[in-house]
């Protein structure tokens, strides 16, 4: 759906295209996590996650993998290569979109319960969908999961965030 808009005195219309819901782009990253974790598995590799998300050049659809002892360039083509041919059958009706297949890095997404507790005692950023005490990004030391509630000591307080309510997370340097 297009969304159009004029300007006065005659000028051109201008049409820009309807940006897409971060919904339906969460519906795209999990289809692909659904996709990627078998192959990457099979391939003795962890898909640490998966992005869709729309930024200046275009969609881009971004894997993170990693294994012990690191990935290495040969691990990410791999799974470029098999993903892009089940991608093209799978994802057919989304539109271009560029894929990319990256190492976590030091600045590693948090993105499962289970990451919340692998990586305890580790400084990490925290940003969430509706503000917390009047703040929506968070700074401080992951002290794990507890149920539902990820806990993060920011100085010498507690701060208790609820798992659904994180927007974006990731280990900080």
């Amino acid at each position: 759906m297009a969304k159009t808009g004029s300007k006065k005195k005659g000028k051109k219309l201008q049409t820009r295209a309807r940006q897409p819901s971060s919904l339906s782009e969460q519906r795209v990253a999990n289809r692909v996590r659904s996709l990627a974790e078998p192959l990457c598995a099979s391939e003795g590799l962890e898909l640490v996650h998966v992005e869709f998300q729309r930024e200046a050049g275009g969609r881009v659809l971004r894997l993170y993998i990693d294994k012990a002892g690191g990935i290495k360039l040969d691990d990410c083509v791999n799974v470029s290569r098999e993903m892009g041919d089940i991608l093209d059958v799978a994802l057919d009706q989304v539109g271009p979109y560029r894929l990319e297949v990256t190492s976590p890095g030091v600045n590693r997404p948090l993105a499962r319960k289970r990451d919340f507790e692998r990586f305890k005692e580790k400084r990490v950023k925290i940003k969430t969908k509706r503000p917390i005490n009047g703040q929506k990004t968070f700074r401080g030391v992951l002290l794990g999961i507890s149920g539902e509630q990820v806990n993060l000591k920011i100085e010498q307080q507690i701060v208790a965030i609820t798992y659904g309510d994180i927007s974006k997370a990731q280990l900080a340097e």
